[in-house]
C-alpha cells in the first residue's frame, strides 16, 4: 500500500484532494476505493467519470472534469500510469544460484550473482554479466556474451557467438541467431550459404515470445539500444534496427533492411529486402512496404501500395463514394450512347 503522497515523492506530480492509500492500479470500470486509474484518451472520459477509483491520474486540462475527486495531475497521464504500475510491480531481481540440473561448460563464466534455472545449458567460453536470470530450459550456446541484468525467460535459445547488451529481456520461445535464409541455386538444387555473422542486441532491448532474429550472412544482424520487438516477428539476416524503435506483432522484416531510430512499425507489416526506413517513420499495420522511406517523420498508411498518410486520407474520401461514382458514370455512358444514335 502506498499513499498518493508517497507515489508523488517517487514520480512527481501534483496532489489534489485527499492523501488516500492505494493498493494497485486498475482500469476505470473495475477500480475501487483502494485503486488508482487514469485518463489519457478523452474518448474514455465517461468511464473514468463513473469510476469508483480512489484516485485518478489526469492532465491539467482534464483535472477540471473531476471536482471533489482525489487526483494526481501530471503532464503525461499515460506515461505516469506506466510508472505507477512499475511501483506496484517491481522488476524481479535474480535469486543467486544454479539449479542442479543445469549444465554449464567449464570455460563459461557465470558470476555468483546469476540465477540459472532448471535444465539450462551454458556453452563453452560464453560470458554472463552480473545478476543475469537464465530461466528453465533456456540455451545459450558457445562464445556468447550476455550483459548485466539480462533475463532469458523459459525456453529461449541463443545461438553461438551472439552478443546481448545490459538489461535485455527475451521472452519464451524466442530464437536469437538461427541461420539466415541464404541460398544459391546451382541449376538443379539449392546450395546453402554459410551464415557466418551473429546477432548483436543493444542495451535495454526487449524481444517478444516466439520471435526469431536470424544471424547475419557475413556481418551481424543488429538491434539498437532501447528497441522493443513484439511477439511472433521475423527479423531476417543482416537487418539493422536503430535505437528506440518499436515493432508490433506478426511483422516480417526481410534481409538487409535498415530501420532507423524512433520508428514505429505496426502489426502485420511486411517489407522487401535491402531497403532503408528513415528515422521516426511510422508504418501502419498491414502495410506491404516495397521501397525505401528516405524522408524522416513520415506516416505510411496501412494499405497497398504504401503512400504518405495525407495522400491516403484524401483518396479514402473518394473510396467511400466509388459505388455512387460508378452509377453516375454508367448513366453518363448511356446518355452518350443515345446522343451517338
Amino acid at each position: 500500500m502506498l499513499t498518493l503522497q508517497q507515489i508523488i515523492s517517487e514520480l512527481g506530480g501534483e496532489l489534489r484532494g485527499n492523501n488516500v492509500y492505494i493498493k494497485s492500479i486498475a482500469p476505470a470500470e473495475q477500480a475501487l476505493a483502494n485503486n488508482i486509474t487514469f485518463l489519457a484518451n478523452p474518448k474514455y472520459k465517461q468511464e473514468v467519470l463513473e469510476s469508483k477509483a480512489g484516485a485518478i491520474i489526469v492532465s491539467e486540462k482534464s483535472a477540471e472534469l473531476f471536482p471533489n475527486r482525489n487526483l494526481i495531475v501530471v503532464s503525461d497521464p499515460y506515461l505516469y500510469f506506466a510508472q505507477v504500475a512499475r511501483l506496484f510491480s517491481p522488476i524481479v531481481v535474480a535469486t543467486a544460484g544454479i539449479h542442479p540440473t543445469a549444465v554449464i561448460e567449464d570455460s563459461a563464466h557465470v558470476p555468483a550473482s546469476c540465477e540459472i534455472g532448471a535444465n539450462v545449458y551454458i556453452g563453452a567460453h560464453t560470458v554472463l554479466g552480473e545478476r543475469c536470470r537464465i530461466l528453465a530450459n533456456s540455451v545459450v550456446e558457445h562464445g556468447c556474451c550476455v550483459g548485466d541484468d539480462t533475463v532469458l525467460h523459459p525456453n529461449v535459445t541463443v545461438y553461438h557467438g551472439c552478443a546481448l547488451g545490459k538489461r535485455v529481456e527475451i521472452h519464451s520461445g524466442a530464437v536469437i541467431g538461427a541461420d539466415g535464409f541464404g541460398l544459391a541455386f546451382t541449376g538443379k538444387d539449392w546450395f546453402k550459404i554459410p551464415q557466418t555473422g551473429a546477432v548483436t542486441l543493444g542495451d535495454d532491448v526487449e524481444v517478444g515470445a516466439n520471435t526469431t532474429i536470424d544471424r547475419g550472412a557475413l556481418s551481424d544482424t543488429k538491434v539498437g539500444n532501447g528497441s522493443k520487438i513484439d511477439n511472433q516477428i521475423q527479423l531476417a539476416h543482416n537487418c539493422e534496427v536503430g535505437e528506440h524503435t518499436v515493432i508490433a506483432a506478426m511483422t516480417g522484416i526481410s534481409g538487409s533492411t535498415k530501420i532507423g531510430n524512433y520508428c514505429v512499425i505496426g502489426g502485420g507489416v511486411g517489407t522487401v529486402g535491402h531497403i532503408e526506413i528513415a528515422d521516426k517513420t511510422t508504418i501502419g499495420g498491414g502495410t506491404a512496404l516495397t521501397h525505401s522511406i528516405t524522408e524522416s517523420e513520415q506516416h505510411i498508411a496501412s494499405i497497398f501500395p504504401p503512400m504518405n498518410y495525407r495522400e491516403w486520407a484524401k483518396n479514402a474520401v473518394h473510396i467511400k463514394h466509388l459505388n455512387e461514382m460508378s452509377k453516375k458514370i454508367k448513366e453518363l455512358e448511356k446518355k452518350l450512347n443515345l446522343l451517338d444514335e
